[in-house]
């Protein structure tokens, strides 16, 4: 057994254990107090002040009611925990999630997790939270179930306890749950005692909106004839698309295939050049040219989450015009087709990640793309050559991914050393970045990626 393997073997374990670092404050709390109201009278020498008896009266007082209230409060959480065990064994009553979206306008929100348990009490003053294991044993914070239920057609009685809560976790990306607990806690937290919950299934951490500046885009594709713009597009017909025969159309152009199969006169749609377009191609391009131990570094997670930022903020900009966003991936994902194209845009842009295969001349096609996103990873090179090949309608953003790291270095330092430590792993990296051999390579290269756009045709923006 490793080292990581005991770690999280113990860590995994301790769930269980029933008493809190407050039970043991508590317990000594009450000791002092009990010593203190309990002690001695002084001795007959003494002048007691005429007040003492009942200052200590109404002290043992508030004293016992405490104690009662906590105690109260305890044991209904050991009768709670009992109820819920018995539920699961005779009832197989375990912790159900669904994770829903925030709508918000024609794009995805955030991701929101629902959690409910059906048949659970809650004890007395107290607490019912929950915590979820994903990926490779890492633990999620606490969730509380603090909302109620009512059975259908009853004001009081409830069919169960919920709560909605948002996972912050570190990376904007698809998790995969492994297992998870359900905490049964009393007022003060002095116990907390957990049931294990066989929980799978999968979730994602969405990208969010930042500010960026607006380009001017038109669409390049045409599918319908709905959106005027200022440019010619083609129309594509001629293998394409297909009407039914009409006086007047030209018999050199009848289908027949079609007509051989289904005793169908149609006719091809020639191309065509007209003043209108319906799509808007949007590309993002993941690949990374970068050895494959830096890939898999802090910095290039962070350095992908504000990639992942920017590009959704560029998607989500473009969305609210007339046309229709159509984003193209540059890799494979299983995803439903229930979802509307934002939610799957922004499902392909969380679950994607730098890679290594598919490169910028193979993913981009000049001819129907009319938005390009690329990073600080890019190949300057291959960028150059793609770029000869666009027009001036192509609008190409670079995202300088270097700038999630833009600290004040005096700062940042006090705060370390003074003030707070840093409380992610982002905080910790920016304090490392200044010093951090990656940093030379990716400013190098972003320098290289702004002269060629520069120096191309193309509409350009750097965020």
């Amino acid at each position: 057994m490793n080292r990581k393997s005991l770690k999280w073997r113990i860590r995994y374990y301790l769930q269980y254990f029933p008493l809190t670092l407050n039970a043991f404050v508590f317990a000594a709390l009450c000791l002092l107090f009990y010593k203190l109201l309990y002690r001695p009278l002084p001795r007959s020498g003494e002048e007691p002040s005429a007040f003492l008896p009942f200052v200590l009266l109404m002290a043992k007082m508030a004293f016992w009611f405490v104690l009662v209230v906590v105690s109260v409060s305890a044991l209904s959480t050991l009768f709670v925990w009992v109820h819920f065990l018995w539920l699961r064994h005779n009832k197989g009553v375990r912790l159900e999630l669904s994770f829903v979206q925030e709508k918000k306008d024609r794009t995805a929100g955030r991701s929101i997790m629902q959690a409910t348990l059906h048949g659970a009490l809650r004890p007395i003053l107290g607490f019912v939270n929950g915590r979820l294991y994903y990926d490779d044993h890492q633990l999620t914070g606490h969730f509380a179930l603090l909302s109620d239920k009512k059975k259908e057609n009853s004001l009081f009685l409830r069919s169960a306890i919920s709560g909605k809560s948002r996972l912050l976790l570190p990376d904007i990306r698809e998790y995969q749950l492994r297992d998870g607990f359900i905490y049964f806690r009393d007022m003060l937290h002095l116990f907390s005692l957990a049931v294990e919950q066989q929980i799978s299934g999968s979730f994602f951490q969405p990208p969010e909106v930042q500010s960026a500046a607006e380009k001017d885009v038109f669409p390049k594709k045409t599918e319908t004839t709905d959106v005027r713009i200022e440019q010619m597009r083609r129309v594509d017909g001629e293998y394409l698309n297909y009407k039914d025969f009409e006086h007047g159309d030209d018999v050199r152009r009848i289908v027949w295939k079609v007509y051989a199969k289904n005793r169908d006169l149609v006719v091809r749609i020639p191309e065509r050049f007209e003043p209108y377009a319906s799509h808007l191609y949007f590309y993002a391009s993941f690949h990374a040219l970068a050895n494959e131990n830096r890939l898999n570094s802090d910095y290039a997670k962070e350095m992908l989450n504000y990639y992942k930022n920017r590009v959704w903020t560029v998607y989500d900009t473009l969305a609210k015009k007339d046309w229709q966003m159509r984003y193209i991936p540059d890799q494979n994902f299983n995803l439903p087709d229930t979802l509307t194209p934002a939610e799957r845009s922004a499902r392909i842009i969380s679950a994607s990640g730098w890679h290594q295969d598919h490169d910028l001349l193979q993913y981009f096609h000049p001819a129907q793309g009319a938005v390009l996103c690329v990073s600080s990873f890019t190949d300057p090179h291959q960028l150059s050559q793609l770029l000869e090949q666009c027009d001036a309608s192509t609008v190409v953003y670079l995202v300088r991914c270097s700038r999630v790291f833009r600290h004040l270095v005096a700062w940042n330092w006090m705060k370390r050393l003074v003030l707070l430590p840093p409380k992610d792993r982002l905080n910790r990296l920016r304090s490392q970045w200044t010093f951090a051999p990656l940093r030379l390579q990716v400013t190098k290269r972003e320098k290289q990626l702004e002269e060629i756009l520069k120096k191309s045709a193309v509409i350009s923006e750097v965020l």
